[in-house]
């Protein structure tokens, strides 16, 4: 079931970004170092998406640079009954800038499935790594992610503001609660 999803996610993907024109228009980062990169990072908001329809908060994801220059993508959340979910999947850089990645869930006889991948890409960077954007050229999928589960709410405006600048729609943006920061799933907008 979750590898015919992740089909089904990438099949929209491949679709919409072809119908839009401003997917040239998103710009990433100059460059992500993979060894700075990697680590946790905490889910500060997020447009919705149905493969994380069951998460109700402490959605996080854990980046580990492997020998191959592919980093290991662990995803967990916690779910309406106190449970934690998790899936693993792998990135792989599209080019030396390392700000444009593949991403894939999709597995198959231990090998990772990059022709069903999503793109997954850096467009802000704090200098420290400490919080970042990511984005995708359809601007249907986009995340804000921290090293801690709060940033300062002065932060999270500068990035709100980022995310116009960047052509999204900061009301389709949604809170994500952690254990630690903000506790309500609301708009950016509000």
């Amino acid at each position: 079931m979750k590898f015919l999803l992740t089909i089904l996610f990438l099949v929209y993907s491949s679709f919409s970004y072809a119908r839009l024109p401003l997917d040239r228009d998103l710009v990433p980062v100059e460059h992500v170092d993979l060894v700075r990169y990697q680590g946790k990072w905490f889910e500060i908001a997020s447009i919705p998406q149905f493969f994380q329809r069951k998460c109700t908060k402490n959605t996080t994801a854990e980046y580990t640079l492997l020998p191959d220059n592919l980093m290991k993508v662990y995803n967990a959340c916690t779910i309406k009954n106190g449970t934690t979910i998790s899936s693993e999947g792998r990135a792989k850089p599209i080019d030396t800038t390392n700000a444009k990645l593949n991403v894939t869930f999709a597995k198959l006889f231990d090998r990772y499935l990059f022709w069903f991948s999503g793109k997954y890409w850096v467009i802000y960077l704090e200098p420290n790594y400490q919080y970042a954007i990511v984005g995708h050229p359809t601007r249907d999928y986009g995340w804000i992610l921290s090293r801690t589960p709060e940033l300062a709410p002065d932060i999270l405006k500068e990035l709100t503001h980022y995310l116009k600048v960047a052509g999204y729609d900061p009301c389709r943006f949604y809170t994500t609660p952690q254990e630690g920061g903000l506790q309500t799933k609301k708009s950016l907008c509000k």
